[in-house]
């Protein structure tokens, strides 16, 4: 019975190193045919790996400087987006990004942010939440050894000065913590999405019949709001909302 086991493990294992295999060596090719500037088929391989379930910001970077390539405007933009949710501090897939946003059609005006909003996105989010939490662990090390060091400390300045660290350190502690949540809540709670559809009408109910407000065009990044039947109901960046068929749209 226990060989069976070991067999089936063994199985196992041998199949995920395969797995991985096959995908490196994808990936590989993949970035000889780029470097050929034999872009159509370096995406039809990063897009194999994809669809492996490979999640990676430098496969998702590679695939949107490939459809950067060849003025695939959506496509590029939304890898692009996906790459920066993976690492949102790289540069490059920031100034690459910047590039690609160039060739959208829409110019929409961002409302005004308010003190703490600017806060929150200049500071707060440029790390994400496992940092934050990685940052928010150390605190509490620290912490431990700093109140130790304090309990076994028996000279009197020595033991002030080890006191005010340890409750600098359990302040920044509550601080990092409340970044952690906030991290978290801002990252799970807004959707968004890029528009895939060279052009198309928003409207202000989910009937093709209704009023159209404006119109977006492709590459243009929205927040999903609702989804009902085939329609999804967005936001954009000066505000406005309204109706558009779920189809001309896709969800990073």
């Amino acid at each position: 019975m226990t060989k069976k086991y070991i067999y089936i493990l063994f199985l196992l294992i041998n199949s995920i190193t395969c797995f991985a295999q096959d995908s490196n060596a994808l990936f590989v090719e993949a970035n000889k045919l780029y470097q050929q500037e034999n872009y159509p088929q370096a995406i039809e391989k990063y897009i194999a790996i994809e669809k492996q379930d490979v999640v990676s910001a430098e496969l998702y970077y590679n695939l949107a400087n490939a459809y950067y390539r060849t003025n695939k405007v959506a496509s590029s933009i939304y890898y692009y987006e996906k790459a920066l949710q993976l690492n949102p501090n790289s540069k490059d897939i920031k100034v690459n990004l910047g590039f690609a946003k160039r060739m959208t059609i829409d110019n929409i005006e961002k409302l005004p942010t308010t003190i703490m909003q600017k806060f929150s996105k200049n500071f707060i989010q440029k790390l994400d939440y496992n940092s934050w939490a990685y940052i928010t662990i150390l605190f509490v090390f620290l912490f431990a050894i700093l109140f130790l060091a304090y309990h076994f400390s028996y000279s009197t300045n020595k033991k002030r000065g080890l006191f005010i660290l340890s409750t600098l350190s359990i302040l920044f502690f509550i601080i990092s913590l409340f970044f952690t949540f906030h991290t978290f809540k801002v990252a799970n709670s807004k959707q968004e999405a890029i528009i895939f559809a060279q052009e198309t009408s928003i409207k202000n109910a989910p009937i093709l019949s209704s009023e159209t407000i404006f119109e977006l065009h492709e590459g243009t990044k929205v927040t999903i709001l609702e989804n009902k039947d085939n329609w999804t109901k967005i936001k954009i960046d000066d505000g406005q909302t309204g109706w558009i068929i779920t189809k001309e749209l896709k969800e990073l």
